[in-house]
């Protein structure tokens, strides 16, 4: 355990100074807000169109799905590096992970989510 205590200590200091900092942004923000700052800022002239355009859904679920497979990399990359030294159990529960991304990925394929029409 003592290892580990510069990580705790580190993360509970980073985690109360946040804390912190937040407390203190919301106690002395100003609290009116009124319809000029409220409205959209483009370069110091009025907005030429509406702001809040409509945003294609397909831009997200590539988003997602770039999230997911990054994470997929993340969990594979150190297995592959390490020489499989985590044994069957390792490699069962990376093959289980597998398994349930690549039957994620049909699904959504099947639904068309990655279909730009």
């Amino acid at each position: 355990m003592t290892e580990y205590l510069g990580v705790l200590v580190y993360l509970a200091l980073a985690t109360g100074l946040g804390m912190v900092i937040l407390t203190l942004v919301t106690k002395v923000r100003p609290r009116r807000l009124d319809l000029e700052k409220a409205t959209a800022y483009e370069c110091g002239f009025d907005p030429f169109g509406e702001a809040r355009s409509p945003f294609d859904v397909g831009f997200y679920l590539v988003a997602i799905l770039f999230l997911v497979f990054d994470i997929e990399v993340a969990y594979l990359l150190p297995w592959a590096l390490g020489g499989m030294t985590t044994g069957w159990a390792g490699f069962t529960a990376l093959m289980v992970f597998l398994v349930i991304l690549t039957i994620g990925f049909v699904y959504e394929m099947q639904k068309g989510a990655l279909d730009w029409n």
